[in-house]
């Protein structure tokens, strides 16, 4: 007759994390093997059964009882097995499949070959100390059923129970190493299925960042396009409306500028949608951009002059638009906020390492620690703070306001264009 051999338990099945249907797919697809590897021992037990020396009623009782084992298997373990451990229904698997195994093995020794697809289900269905009573059962009570319903002699009972001892012990070390083994690789799982929630969660911020960021660009474009330019029309209206009476030809005048301030609008409002540099900047450089700001600055008598100190040169247009938009916020608030006459001054210093922006004017000036519930201000600060720049505003009542934006710039590689003054 053949003895217990040591059995190697298999990888308990680990529940996958909430959302990680990976893990799912891949336990569904490595449990077929184990239906072919218990279906194999099933098999070769069958075939140890009926080539034991014992006799034919003994072999064909034995053979029966065990014939069992593979509907039980079929219609109850498996699933059981799929679930996973320590469920009510795998005690009752582990508790059926025991017991249609004892017999056949007490009554033909070869049978407890079976030990060998039985002990690893204990494993994946119970907890370390129910799998280990399970394996204690399997590996003794055969022996000794065998050895009180047979009584063979000493020297067949002492390695028969050699044998046995043999095998649960190194089912218990080895039992007890695998189920470290899938605890720490249920953590890791645990962590990785943390870590793509938390990945998930830092892209959705991010997209969420980004979108915050462009409504605070676009908001930005339009205070300092769209909206100025309406603003410009609104003011040109209440100057025609003042001169109709007694001054048709200015009235005509100012009628042009709404005109062409319509169109710079227009302008405007393709390249925000087409993504594209200003109106002013398209084709133009930055000094011959702000000449035609300032050329066009008010309905009024206001004066805007342009200075450019240092090598002027082409920059990257992201500092360029920073530069465009900063005079024309100034000048906005110079036409709404400076008062009648007020004058108006830009200068563009170029050197190796920056660009200073400063647009000063004569006006009425303000009390700049007072709250201010204005954008123009903070989204000037933002705009260049988004290149590395800084923005400084001064002021004081009665003492006009200074616009001061340093900008940092990448060494000169050629010459190119020269400033004059306006």
């Amino acid at each position: 007759m053949s003895a217990d051999l040591p059995v190697e338990e298999p990888a308990r099945r680990v529940s996958p994390p909430a959302g990680g249907a990976r893990e799912t797919d891949a336990w569904d697809r490595s449990f077929r093997p184990w239906d072919l590897y218990f279906g194999v021992v099933w098999a070769v037990t069958l075939i140890f059964t009926i080539a034991a020396p014992n006799s034919a009623p003994v072999r064909a009782t034995a053979f029966t009882l065990f014939l069992l084992l593979a509907p039980w298997y079929v219609w109850f373990g498996r699933a059981e097995l799929m679930r996973g451990p320590d469920s009510r229904g795998a005690l009752v698997y582990i508790y059926v499949a025991i017991g249609l195994f004892v017999p056949p093995a007490v009554l033909v020794g070869e049978m407890r070959s079976a030990a060998f697809a039985l002990v690893p289900q204990c494993f994946m269905l119970l907890s370390m100390s129910r799998a280990m009573w399970a394996v204690g059962v399997l590996n003794a009570v055969p022996v000794i059923g065998w050895a009180l319903w047979w009584r063979p002699d000493g020297e067949a009972i002492f390695f028969n129970a050699l044998f046995s001892v043999v095998s649960l012990a190194f089912s218990a070390v080895l039992g007890s190493w695998i189920i470290r083994i899938i605890e720490q690789s249920a953590e890791r799982a645990e962590l990785i299925a943390e870590l793509e929630a938390s990945r998930e969660e830092v892209s959705r911020l991010s997209a969420e960042r980004g979108a915050v960021a462009e409504r605070e660009r676009m908001s930005r474009e339009i205070h300092d396009t769209l909206a100025q330019g309406f603003t410009s029309l609104l003011m040109l209206v209440q100057a025609v409306d003042s001169e109709l009476e007694r001054d048709l030809p200015g009235a005509r005048r100012h009628l042009d500028l709404m005109a062409d301030t319509a169109r710079r609008n227009l302008a405007e409002a393709r390249a925000l949608v087409a993504g594209g540099a200003p109106a002013d900047l398209n084709g133009n450089s930055l000094p011959d951009a702000l000449r035609r700001l300032a050329a066009r600055h008010g309905p009024g008598p206001a004066e805007v002059s342009v200075e450019v100190t240092g090598q002027a040169r082409a920059l990257a247009p992201a500092l360029e638009v920073v530069a465009l938009r900063t005079c024309q916020e100034a000048l906005s608030n110079t036409a709404r906020h400076a008062g009648a006459g007020a004058r108006a001054a830009i200068s563009l210093a170029y050197s190796d390492a920056a660009l200073c922006v400063r647009i000063r004017d004569t006006g009425r000036g303000f009390d700049v620690s007072a709250p201010s519930g204005g954008y123009g201000l903070s989204g000037l600060r933002a705009r260049a703070a988004e290149v590395g720049g800084s923005a400084e505003v001064r002021s004081a009542p009665g003492d006009g306001t200074l616009v001061a934006v340093h900008l940092p710039l990448p060494p000169p590689s050629s010459p190119s264009l020269t400033g004059s003054p306006a």
